[in-house]
């Protein structure tokens, strides 16, 4: 990029809600409102994050512990913590520990401080993962109570569009809506409600049996899939979604994880690349969030030896037609915020195939200077490939009009 070049405004294709208190409260029927999701404060009796399992443990009123707002929902009992909302701390305040929304930066819940700390980041538009939800909505998927699931995710997808991103975003927030992921035929429904209303995009799980779900290699998910093929919504992978980070041990540091958090969207990649699925549904696009792109290029080297070495035996010459790496051009995009050596091999990659994202507000997020990192690391490149980087591919995947804006008219299709 030319250095006299202004960077385009940033679309950021991962970015984070904190929902506000009442969004289930404040739709769910009466008789659910003493079991939905609701916000509780708390002591903390204690909390660990070791081998990728989060295990947090509420106090009793009156219990020593510092007070942190819980989620709570049937049984679950889930606080806020500061990796949940990290921008505005330094980088030794950023621990495990739970927090209350006034111990948060605003912009976390807020759409009117999310907007401005997005002016103060050079991003227009940005699309936001859940987080009581979780990443694909396994908060929902593991309750008891499938009713009250569905509802819940209902009342999810109704904040999401018509507040979240409602008038007073002005465009600015894209949509992301979740689906019940224990039926396809509902999930498919729900596809289709949102896609009505201009949605482009849904949350899925990076690897469904890790949640005791059927894997795509089955025809379970067809429903699903053939909804969002047929109204051009993009299947969104957030690291995580499948309920369990990588790690190498019960007692591996949460650094393990954090430095290979990209290895379930590595494994996740090849399952839909060998799966047969993009030659089943031609419009279907998938994308990974937070996963990065450095580790692209041999992971598709190595599919394409497979597929054409080992086909014989590999249980995919009569349903994968064409190399991975021909799919991966047509139907995947990988998602990055910080990876100076994936934009060093993006001729390997593909110039169409990278989203760019800032991850506000958690501990990873380049907030408040993605700015600066991606001219830092895109400074390389062509000005017209780096339009594409942080805009202009997600304009054209999430059908965005030519200013980058989400506009709940958009057609079908």
């Amino acid at each position: 990029m030319d250095t006299h070049e202004t960077l385009p405004q940033i679309i950021s294709v991962d970015d984070h809600t904190v929902e506000p208190p009442e969004v289930w409260q404040d739709r769910l029927p009466a008789k659910y409102r003493d079991t939905g999701p609701r916000i509780v404060r708390a002591p903390v009796k204690r909390m660990t994050f070791v081998g990728g399992k989060f295990a947090p443990e509420m106090g009793a009123p009156g219990d020593d512990g510092p007070l942190a707002d819980w989620w709570v929902y049937e049984d679950l009992h889930r606080p806020l913590t500061r990796l949940d909302t990290a921008v505005g701390c330094s980088r030794d305040e950023i621990r495990l520990e739970g927090i209350t929304y006034e111990q948060m930066r605003p912009g976390s819940f807020s759409v009117p401080e999310r907007l401005a700390d997005m002016d103060v980041n050079h991003v227009q538009s940005a699309l936001c993962f859940p987080t009581f939800p979780r990443f694909c909505g396994q908060t929902f998927t593991e309750a008891k109570d499938r009713e009250l699931g569905l509802l819940g995710v209902r009342a999810y997808n109704d904040w999401m569009v018509e507040e979240w991103c409602g008038p007073q975003s002005r465009g600015r927030l894209i949509p992301l809506t979740l689906i019940p992921l224990w039926d396809p035929e509902l999930a498919a429904a729900e596809v289709r409600r949102n896609a009505a209303r201009g949605v482009r995009a849904v949350c899925f799980s990076e690897i469904p049996p890790h949640l005791g779900l059927p894997g795509i290699h089955t025809d379970h998910w067809d429903p699903f899939l053939r909804a969002c093929d047929e109204t051009g919504t993009v299947v969104a992978m957030h690291i995580g979604s499948s309920s369990r980070m990588p790690s190498t041990s019960a007692d591996a540091p949460p650094a393990v994880g954090s430095t290979i958090t990209f290895a379930n969207c590595c494994f996740s990649m090849v399952d839909w690349l060998m799966s047969g699925k993009f030659d089943r549904f031609p419009n279907l696009r998938i994308m990974y969030a937070e996963g990065q792109i450095g580790w692209i290029p041999y992971i598709l080297e190595r599919a394409d030896i497979v597929w054409q070495e080992n086909r014989a035996w590999g249980g995919v010459a009569e349903k994968v037609l064409r190399p991975p790496s021909e799919l991966f051009a047509d139907h995947v995009y990988g998602c990055f915020f910080d990876d100076a050596f994936g934009l060093k091999n993006l001729d390997a990659i593909g110039v169409g195939n990278v989203l760019y994202e800032t991850d506000y507000p958690h501990s990873d997020s380049t907030w408040p200077r993605s700015r600066q990192v991606a001219e830092e690391q895109m400074g390389h490149l062509p000005a017209d490939v780096v339009e594409r980087l942080v805009r202009g591919n997600a304009i054209e995947l999430l059908g965005l009009t030519g200013e980058g804006l989400w506009g709940a008219s958009a057609p079908e299709g």
